[in-house]
C-alpha cells in the first residue's frame, strides 16, 4: 500500500479532489493532512473524509517536530497542493524526489517567493498572456524550483479577470494533479 500525505494551507479545494481520487483504491491511501492554517477549510474536509489532520506552527515546522510526525506517517509521497511555506532543508533531504508541488502557472514564469493563488493569475492577466498553466514539480530548497515533472497549458485570451484565470487553472489542477501522483506511485 502506497501512501499519501497532504499539506495544505487554504480551502483544500485540491486536497478533497486527491481524496476522492483514491477513497476506492486499495493500493493507494491518503494518510494525512497537515496544516499550518488552524483556521484552514481544508481541516472541515478532512474531517469529512476521515483523514488524520496535523496543525502547526512555524517553530514546529523549522525545529523537527513536523519532521517527525511525517515519520510517523510513513508516506511515499509527500503533496504540497496550496501549501504556502517553504519546505525546510532538512525535511527536503529527508525525502528526496518524494516531495512534489503544483504551482498555478507555466514555471519558470510566475515562480518564487510571494507568487501563489490570486497574485500569480493577476500578474498573469497583467502582463497579458495568451496562456496559462500548472507545474507539477519536486520540491528542493528553492522556491518553484525543483525538476519539473508536468506541465500542461491553457488558453486565456478570453479571460477577463484573475478569477477567470483561477476556474480555469482550477480544471487543470483537478484534472492532472491526481493522475500524476498515480503515475508517480505506480512508477
Amino acid at each position: 500500500m502506497k501512501k499519501v500525505l497532504l499539506f495544505a494551507s487554504g480551502t483544500g479545494s485540491n486536497v478533497e479532489n486527491i481524496i476522492q481520487y483514491f477513497k476506492n483504491r486499495h493500493d493507494i491511501i491518503v494518510v494525512g493532512v497537515f496544516t499550518n492554517n488552524p483556521n484552514a477549510k481544508v481541516l472541515e474536509k478532512a474531517k469529512i473524509h476521515n483523514v488524520p489532520a496535523l496543525i502547526f506552527n512555524k517553530e514546529q515546522l523549522s525545529e523537527g517536530f513536523v519532521l517527525d510526525k511525517i515519520v510517523e506517517f510513513q508516506p511515499d509521497l509527500i503533496v504540497l497542493a496550496g501549501f504556502l511555506w517553504k519546505m525546510p532543508e532538512e525535511i527536503v533531504a529527508a525525502y528526496p524526489k518524494k516531495i512534489i508541488n503544483i504551482h498555478p502557472a507555466l514555471l519558470p514564469k510566475y515562480g518564487g517567493k510571494g507568487m501563489y493563488g490570486m497574485k500569480v493569475h493577476q500578474t498573469v492577466l497583467d502582463n497579458r498572456e495568451k496562456e496559462t498553466g500548472i507545474t507539477i514539480h519536486y520540491v528542493n530548497e528553492h522556491y518553484d524550483e525543483g525538476e519539473f515533472i508536468f506541465q500542461q497549458k491553457v488558453n486565456i485570451e478570453d479571460c477577463a479577470s484573475a478569477d477567470e484565470i483561477a476556474c480555469k487553472i482550477h480544471e487543470l489542477e483537478h484534472e492532472h494533479f491526481p493522475e500524476v501522483i498515480e503515475r508517480l506511485l505506480e512508477g
